[in-house]
């Protein structure tokens, strides 16, 4: 970036300017000097217009944005800093300078962290780099186990790291010269318009009787643009600018869907408690017990629907724009300035995960629509499988040959199993003739692929007696599992991997991190954190994408929608990480068991997103790496009121600058009275460097302690998480980045530091995405949920029976640990920065499985009533009858009305109410179970693979494939006892006439709905039916019981001989 010197060409000429708002020269300062009111673009604006547009206007320069720095002689106004130079903290997120100064000074500091580190630090042989020397792009000797292996990787360029900042030079004021083009598309901002501007603010004063402020709400202030996408007030001018407008919109759901949706909630409230008030003050004496356990069952019923609903109360959409995008940051033949994304897949077992599925998904990152140098993608093998190994070597050489097929044809998908399977017209708006030779000849290329992978399969099937041998005949590292050191293989880099048109491409990294006996190692947890630490050190984008392996990008400008909300001035620095949803491929027509999860990610989520935003569910999601680190997001200009609502679905933290002052003091100190209340103030570790002067060697050192005891003993990794733009040391030569990388995926690197307790992945928890996206809520950030129209990411789901029930009891066994763990919103984080409903989404997903309690006995009661001839309910009058009805009707209401606004079927929205009877009978329950034996008694469970192998057979056999587990017994002996229950009070009825049918009928319903909802597990117990289908078998049992009972009632061969009654005749009668 260009600047100018003040005291040059520019200071001459200033004193002969007009000012460019009204039109009179600019005049001279106090000093003599001629007045320069913006210190960034020398903009002419005249003494007069600068006082009003500091005291009545925007308080900022109307070309560069950079708000006006208070001079000698002006009056001061709110929010002014006592020190007179630095800009205030609730400065336009347009004020550049600032930004830059800030991060340039980031970038000193770590780097003389770093210098510090090579004197003082761990004493090991490792030379610091020189910062003063050129970026070198040396041929990198790759490391696997602190070997010398092949690879290259090349440093970060120096656009990456950081843009080039204003600041003091040789004692003269560097002045940033503003590109009008280029920050404003469009050549300039004339007279006229300008004085349109000032005009309008002074009609809007006059008529509001207010002056602007940004600290105001829209409704008090009267003027301006509210974001839609951002709730951040937004100037007019800046709209009516296509390069400088949101880069993303909120919309609201029609008012005519939701009002009606909001009005049912409330009235099946209110008859939900007249319903209960009835239940509870209407026992049954003659079936007591049953009545109050149903009571009890109701009760925690109608809980966990308050805890579920009322979360759904703002339901939004969002848009995305990804030409403003294109037109802000990636402008054609100039550098992209997108930033840099490091991208995660993990796997852990190649036999339960195919290498041909995670090539695919790896094969998909590297073709993204993306600028090459801008991406990273990292495979953690956390099982340190050689097959893994070899599978990526032979991915990376077919990547070179798959990556320019894809854009020069611009293809979806880019995984190519799913391309060259899909059953469309793929000629359709093709229009080059060399596309359909090219297609023939790269789809014979991935056959021969796939057979090479095939093989590589076949071979480890079996594995050899002395182990795995590399090519270069030494031991595989990783043959013992339990037992191995670290290992790094770069197979793609910047300068080193060229696909066969000659051009770069993306950075490939295989990662495994040391294991050893006697280290608690957390699962995918720990191996996500050991990525984190390893792309730091390499790469350090500033922003992370996770996937697991079978994720593949569907969407090839996933990454580009994801930046209209991280890389947006006004909404990115709040938010922590863009929540895609899961979509899934190869789930049978019918979705029998709710694979696809509709209910959750099309109308949950929404709702989430309407609040505080969307919870983290595990993959397809990009992450903020600064929100991951434990750092606050910066705190919004603050309301002087709040309503009731927005302190329920908005927040509202009343705080002053005072109380967040001794707030930070706390922080410094170390003494944290709650661990929600973000102990990693990115401003406060930087004032704490800052303040002390770089001369200061012992106020460094401090500083230096205090992160390494956080972050770890890492010098790169810690002056990593000082640059907020990313980047990596300019001059740090590859071989040190290497051995550092190395050194972070340590076992016993994150002994006695925060990792995993309150930075990165958040162990505790099978679900560790459940607890991570927690705690970065609890600390005040915000997530995205972002739905394009072609699905961002898709994988594959288990439709089988048995796996499914396993895949969902290990979610639930995660939510128990987080119910039993000192994380559980229940009662974690309440002075924190976490919204009243967001909360109530998390205390729903931490408590869900604990239902399967209350729905086990609920779903037992109907067999219970109608062998026993009780019932939980007593004769009802007519006006009970009537409020029993329209609970009903509320209940299919509400359902009606979420899928109108929602455009759920009917059909998903019924598989996943059936589900939820089968997953909570089964799965749940043993979740709740396994949960308290490994809180009471330590006994934990193994976590167990979900298979991800693609459906070979054709035909969804795997569908009707039958594995017994134990999870089958609750929802088979439920099926059992309510059908024999259905029999016996049908034969029941015969015997005691007409008048027993009548209490009769409510038992029935009672049962049916039990073995309707239980239905989809009744079918995959009785597997392919190729002749008769399931319905007819199960009626042919249940009508052929009934006859037969009936027959042996009515006996008509026997003749009925009825006798005296004793009572009343006596014996002699």
């Amino acid at each position: 970036m260009e600047s100018g010197d003040i005291g040059g060409k520019p200071m001459k000429n200033l004193g002969g300017q007009v000012c460019q708002i009204c039109g009179d020269t600019v005049g001279k300062n106090v000093d003599g000097d001629p007045f320069i009111a913006c210190d960034v673009c020398a903009f002419p604006v005249c003494r007069p217009c600068y006082e009003y547009e500091r005291k009545d206007g925007n308080q900022s320069c109307p070309q560069c944005k950079t708000r006006y720095k208070r001079h000698k002689g002006s009056l001061a106004i709110l929010g002014d800093r006592e020190e007179g130079d630095d800009a205030d903290d609730d400065a336009s997120d347009f004020n550049y300078s600032s930004e830059n100064k800030n991060q340039n000074q980031k970038q000193k500091i770590s780097e003389r962290m770093l210098s510090w580190h090579a004197t003082y630090a761990r004493g090991e042989d490792v030379s610091a780099p020189n910062y003063d020397k050129e970026v070198s792009h040396n041929h990198l000797p790759l490391l696997t186990n602190g070997q010398e292996v092949s690879g290259e990787l090349s440093a970060a360029s120096p656009e990456r790291i950081s843009m080039a900042s204003p600041g003091l030079v040789g004692g003269k004021t560097n002045i940033r010269v503003v590109d009008p083009v280029r920050e404003f598309g469009s050549p300039g901002m004339g007279n006229v318009a300008w004085k349109e501007r000032v005009d309008g603010w002074k009609m809007k004063q006059e008529k509001n009787g207010v002056p602007m402020s940004t600290g105001h709400p829209a409704s008090e202030r009267g003027v301006g643009d509210i974001d839609a996408s951002t709730d951040v007030l937004v100037d007019d001018s800046l709209l009516n600018d296509e390069a400088r407008q949101p880069l993303s919109r909120k919309v609201s759901v029609p008012s005519s869907k939701i009002n009606p949706y909001r009005m049912v909630i409330i009235l099946r409230l209110i008859i939900l408690c007249i319903f209960l008030h009835y239940r509870i003050t209407n026992p049954v004496p003659n079936a007591y017990a049953l009545w109050l356990i149903s009571v009890i069952c109701e009760i925690w019923f109608a809980i966990s629907w308050i805890l579920d609903q009322f979360p759904k109360w703002l339901p939004v959409n969002r848009e995305t724009y990804l030409d403003r995008l294109a037109l802000r940051y990636d402008r054609e033949g100039e550098p992209s300035e997108l930033a840099a994304v490091d991208i995660f897949v993990s796997t852990v077992d190649p036999l339960k995960e195919p290498p041909l599925v995670t090539a695919n998904t790896v094969l998909s990152i590297l073709a993204v629509d993306y600028p090459v140098d801008k991406v990273s993608c990292y495979v953690s093998d956390d099982g340190a499988a050689m097959l893994t190994f070899e599978a990526l070597s032979e991915t990376s050489e077919f990547a070179r040959k798959w990556v320019p097929f894809c854009k020069k044809y611009n293809i979806e998908p880019r995984a190519p199993e799913w391309y060259f399977a899909q059953k469309i017209d793929y000629l359709k708006d093709k229009v080059q003739t060399s596309f359909v030779k090219d297609r023939r000849a790269m789809k014979r290329e991935y056959e021969e692929f796939k057979v090479r992978v095939n093989g590589l399969v076949s071979k480890a099937q079996k594995v050899p007696e002395e182990g795995w041998i590399m090519q270069d005949g030494t031991p595989w590292p990783g043959n013992n599992t339990r037992d191995h050191p670290g290992m790094i293989q770069v197979f793609l880099g910047q300068s080193g991997g060229l696909d066969a048109d000659g051009n770069e491409l993306p950075r490939l990294v295989y990662v495994s991190r040391e294991k050893r006996p006697g280290f608690q190692h957390h699962k995918k947890a720990g191996a996500m954190n050991a990525l984190v630490r390893v792309s730091a050190v390499l790469t350090n984008g500033p922003f992370m994408l996770n996937l697991d392996c079978d994720h593949y990008i569907n969407n090839s400008k996933a990454l580009r929608e994801s930046m209209c909300f991280l890389m947006d001035p006004n909404l990115g620095k709040q938010v922590c990480y863009v929540q895609f949803p899961q979509r899934f491929d190869g789930i049978d027509r019918n979705d029998r068991y709710a694979n696809r999860n509709t209910v959750f990610f099309d109308i949950n989520l929404r709702g989430l997103d309407g609040i505080q935003g969307p919870v983290y569910v595990g993959t397809g999601c990009v992450f903020n790496r600064t929100a991951l680190y434990g750092y606050e997001p910066p705190l919004k200009p603050k309301h002087k009121k709040a309503g009731l609502l927005s302190s329920l679905c908005g927040g509202y933290r009343k705080k002053s600058s005072k109380s967040s002052k001794k707030g930070s003091d706390k922080k410094k100190s170390g003494k944290h009275v709650d661990s929600t209340v973000p102990i990693y103030n990115l401003e406060d570790i930087e004032e704490g460097v800052e303040g002390a002067g770089f001369d200061d060697e012992k106020s460094l050192l401090m500083s230096q302690m205090s992160l390494e005891k956080r972050f770890g003993q890492s010098a790169v990794f810690v002056a990593s998480t000082l640059m907020e733009n990313g980047g990596v040391p300019q001059s740090a030569t590859p071989e040190t980045l290497l051995k550092e990388a190395i050194h972070v995926i340590s076992c016993g690197y994150e002994d006695k530091t925060d990792w995993g307790s309150e930075i990165g992945w958040i162990y505790g928890s099978v679900t560790e995405d459940i607890l991570t996206g927690f705690k970065m809520h609890a600390r005040g950030w915000r997530s995205i949920y972002c739905m394009p129209k072609r699905p961002a990411f898709k994988g594959s789901a288990p439709i089988n029976l048995s796996d499914r029930l396993n895949q969902v009891l290990r979610w639930a066994l995660g939510s128990v640990e987080i119910l039993f763990s000192r994380h559980c919103p229940i009662w974690y984080g309440y002075k924190g920065r976490l919204k009243w409903l967001e909360r109530f989404a998390y205390v729903n997903t931490t408590i869900y499985p604990i239902t399967a309690i209350p729905l086990l006995m609920y779903c037992t009661l109907p067999a219970v009533c109608l062998l026993t001839n009780k019932f939980i309910i007593p004769q009802i009058s007519n006006i009970a009858s009537i409020w029993f009805i329209s609970l009903f009707l509320s209940i299919f209401a509400t359902g009606i009305l979420e899928m109108r606004w929602s455009g759920v079927g009917i059909d998903e929205w019924w598989r996943n109410e059936q589900f939820w009877v089968i997953g909570g009978v089964s799965a749940h329950l043993f979740a709740v179970f396994q949960g308290l034996l490994k809180v009471l008694a330590g006994i934990d469970t193994n976590f167990t693979v979900t298979s991800k192998a693609s459906d070979e057979d054709g035909d969804f056999a795997e569908l009707y494939m039958f594995k017994w587990t134990t999870l089958l017994i609750p929802p088979t002996t439920l099926l059992i006892i309510n059908l024999v229950g259905v029999v016996a009070g049908i034969s029941y009825a015969i015997n005691s006439g007409y008048q027993s049918w009548g209490p009769l009928f409510g038992k029935l319903f009672f049962a049916f709905w039990v073995i309707i909802h239980l239905y989809p597990f009744l079918k995959g117990l009785m597997g392919r039916q190729n002749r008769t289908p399931t319905i007819v078998v199960v009626w042919s049992i249940l009508l052929a019981s009934i006859f037969s009972l009936l027959w042996v009632r009515i006996d008509p061969f026997t003749t009925r001989v009825t006798g005296p009654d004793v009572q009343e005749c006596g014996i002699n009668c």
